[in-house]
């Protein structure tokens, strides 16, 4: 069998063979390989979470309001009732009522409201750290109730504090008070943090 003698490459020809090489690896090398690693994708999608910051935040304080109670006539019995076993106001994470106002961010008025307690409760909403909500329980703390005419009695709640939910009714059953709270959630829900910043820094007029 004969061999073909290989003649010698010059310094020139091999250069050109290495310039056409590295030209033709350039030309189908514009477009990067896919990751052959899938298992990132798959862990992205396990353990990252993407949302919007008001939608976080809302989470947060829809699911952790601490009720202070402020129990002042009938409907703070119906008030305490939602604590036990049947309607387990623990559902919500509220069953700890808070002995502090600096501890809670929801305030719940049950009652006749008289001239002489709006003081303490109106001292008792300004201890309270930002955000905070009311709610006012029954037809007394809505509106004074039967009571709304006697020189001794608030007509209204919201005329010493703001209110966000009213639960109407004489007194109100624990199921109501239990709907109130589910209404206050859908109005933290719908909260905007940005909103409330910008209201908080324009200036007062």
């Amino acid at each position: 069998m004969e061999v073909e003698s290989m003649r010698p490459y010059s310094s020139r020809e091999l250069d050109r063979a290495e310039s056409a090489e590295i030209e033709a690896l350039i030309a189908a090398s514009k477009e990067p390989h896919p990751d052959p690693v899938t298992w990132i994708d798959e862990e992205v999608r396990k353990n990252v979470l993407v949302t919007a910051v008001d939608s976080l935040l809302n989470w947060g304080r829809h699911y952790s309001l601490w009720p202070v109670n402020f129990g002042l006539a009938c409907c703070a019995f119906e008030m305490v009732a939602t604590a036990v076993s049947r309607f387990d106001i623990s559902r919500f994470g509220m069953e700890l009522f808070r002995p502090s106002p600096r501890q809670a961010d929801l305030l719940l008025v049950a009652g006749t409201l008289t001239w002489k307690m709006a003081p303490a409760l109106k001292r008792v909403y300004d201890q309270m750290a930002e955000p905070k909500w009311v709610l006012a329980m029954g037809a007394c703390a809505i509106s004074g109730g039967p009571f709304r005419d006697s020189y001794s009695v608030v007509p209204g709640v919201n005329l010493i504090v703001p209110v966000d939910v009213y639960v109407p009714g004489c007194p109100p059953r624990p199921e109501a008070l239990l709907h109130g709270i589910i209404m206050l959630h859908q109005k933290i829900d719908k909260d905007t943090f940005l909103k409330k910043r910008q209201d908080d820094q324009a200036p007062l007029r």
